[in-house]
């Protein structure tokens, strides 16, 4: 793994245990000599990641559209920041650019984003590992429904395992680092209607 994406929040949450948790991935993903891609904001989680990794040393790829570049204030520091004309372009510029996928603290844009990036793993569109930094309990009652989804028979556990949990930066990005992607996964099973 040479590069890592973080998903995150483009507010710093109420809570400073969340900036802490970002201030941490960020200095965890830059000790590493990984680079960090984001979503190019300077604002909030975004921003708290960007300026730690920067500051411990790291690269830093930020891919931002342009009619956001002005809402989540672009991040002008970064070793390079890519602007893009669309959300679509973003994502898969970002799936381009990234050995693993991390999502952290966030609203409905870093779900989608996690959510997605699981999702063509689940195809095998790519076989890159994936988890969520779970800060102070932040991810408890996702992985709880996740869980139960799995139980539930919508989702097989091979798919469930994709997705890593950890609270602590290093012990996720270890994970990430040991992921051997599984190549016969079964994802859709024949049934008589």
């Amino acid at each position: 793994m040479k590069s890592v994406c973080v998903f995150c929040g483009s507010s710093p949450g109420h809570d400073p245990v969340h900036a802490e948790g970002a201030r941490a991935m960020g200095t965890a993903i830059a000790r590493r000599g990984l680079t960090l891609v984001y979503g190019g904001g300077a604002v909030g989680l975004m921003g708290i990641v960007a300026n730690a990794a920067l500051e411990a040393g790291g690269e830093v790829h930020g891919v931002i559209p342009r009619a956001l570049r002005e809402k989540e204030v672009g991040h002008n520091k970064l070793t390079r920041l890519e602007v893009v004309e669309t959300m679509h372009i973003r994502k898969a510029r970002m799936a381009e650019l990234s050995d693993g996928f991390i999502a952290m603290s966030g609203g409905i844009g870093t779900f989608e984003e996690i959510f997605e990036i699981w999702t063509w793993s689940q195809l095998g569109i790519h076989g890159k590992p994936l988890g969520f930094l779970n800060i102070d309990g932040f991810y408890d009652a996702l992985a709880a429904f996740l869980d139960n989804t799995t139980k539930a028979g919508f989702m097989w556990q091979a798919h469930r395992d994709m997705a890593m949990m950890e609270t602590d930066p290093a012990a996720l990005l270890d994970k990430m680092e040991a992921y051997k992607p599984q190549t016969q996964i079964k994802w859709v099973e024949k049934t008589e209607v």
